[in-house]
């Protein structure tokens, strides 16, 4: 039963799925940036032409807000990170022998998806049916993207076909994987810069921990990609991991924090990154007038989420929530944790909040793989 549910077309997955926003490779970074503000996207597909004597259309990339902001991280472009924004996009983009987006036709089975995600790819661009009157136009909206939640979310339905893998623990199944990401909560987020691109490429988060390996938050690039704002680059260049972690909380930076960052990027000599941060307050405080309103719906969001986190979420000092769960938690338990908080990964920790690793989308459905033979 479990091998007819893989023989499913891909298209199954895309019914009800919103059309790919996308732009051209030819765009700016300024350009991504603020198209990535403009659409409230996490991320956004990069289009090129295959070649140079056909006018399709391929999605050969994806960017996001960390792209941004790690980019401008970089040592060449501290100084002045509002020239590094006039940059061409493919400056920030992963290359393509990466293998982070792989194209899919409509009618590939579900198997052939799910290789593709283990061989590493992080979305599955499917072309969607057009009419024949559009069918020779490079049309930008003409993609589905989907994701390992996608995936993971169809098996879900039908996750009796798989017995008895759903009640077995996450540790019995070796699906904690004690390699992760780390900083330590007084480090200086500085050191985060480095390990961004890791867990952007890992579809992970960086954890944040205490007095050793007691887990105390995280630093995830989803909830970065979320704030669609690159000023954050300035807050990790001058404060600590813990600051940070109050710095990008869901009610925004707070005023002293914000002055904390300028008055360090002054010491530092950063007028570039300070001009950035100036700018980003200023648009800021023209909009907070009309969106008061918004930003209580936020706030009763945050805290209802923190309400329904789950007797093992613990709720994070000056920082978002971890998503965790214990050795002994079921595949099954584990996969609605995650869903249920839209995240590709859940921390394991021991009962004094040590951690022993992490348990991730792609090695849940890896063992799923493994389950068909």
């Amino acid at each position: 039963m479990a091998v007819r549910l893989l023989s499913h077309d891909v298209s199954d997955l895309c019914l009800g799925k919103p059309v790919l926003k996308s732009l051209p490779i030819t765009s700016t970074v300024a350009e991504a940036l603020s198209a990535l503000k403009r659409h409230g996207d996490t991320f956004l597909g990069v289009l090129s032409t295959l070649d140079n004597s056909s006018p399709r259309l391929a999605v050969v990339g994806k960017v996001c807000m960390v792209d941004v902001v790690c980019f401008l991280l970089r040592d060449d472009n501290l100084i002045d990170p509002l020239s590094a924004l006039r940059s061409p996009l493919s400056a920030v983009l992963s290359k393509p022998s990466d293998g982070l987006v792989r194209q899919i036709d409509r009618q590939a089975s579900l198997l052939e998806a799910l290789d593709l995600i283990l061989e590493g790819a992080q979305n599955l661009v499917v072309p969607l049916r057009q009419s024949s009157s559009t069918r020779k136009k490079p049309i930008h909206g003409e993609f589905c993207w989907l994701s390992q939640e996608d995936v993971i979310r169809f098996l879900l339905g039908s996750i009796g076909s798989f017995s008895p893998l759903p009640a077995l623990s996450v540790s019995s199944l070796g699906l904690v994987d004690p390699d992760v990401l780390t900083v330590d909560y007084h480090d200086p987020a500085a050191s985060v810069s480095a390990l961004l691109p890791l867990a952007l490429k890992n579809q992970t988060a960086i954890a944040v921990v205490a007095d050793g390996r007691k887990l105390v938050g995280e630093i995830s690039p989803s909830t970065l990609a979320s704030l669609r704002d690159a000023s954050v680059s300035a807050a990790i260049a001058t404060l600590s991991a813990g600051e940070l972690m109050a710095y990008i909380d869901c009610g925004g930076p707070p005023e002293d924090i914000v002055r904390e960052v300028k008055k360090r990027l002054s010491e530092k000599g950063l007028n570039g990154l300070l001009d950035l941060l100036e700018e980003s307050m200023s648009v800021m405080t023209t909009s907070s007038s009309s969106s008061s309103d918004d930003e209580e719906t936020v706030t009763r969001g945050r805290l209802q989420r923190r309400k329904s986190s789950g007797s093992y979420s613990a709720r994070m000092r000056r920082g978002s929530e971890a998503i965790v769960c214990q050795q002994g938690s079921s595949l099954m338990a584990v996969m609605m944790q995650a869903l249920a908080h839209r995240v590709g990964y859940v921390w394991v920790v021991e009962d004094d909040f040590s951690l022993a690793g992490v348990v991730t989308f792609r090695d849940i459905l890896r063992v799923f793989r493994e389950h068909l033979g």
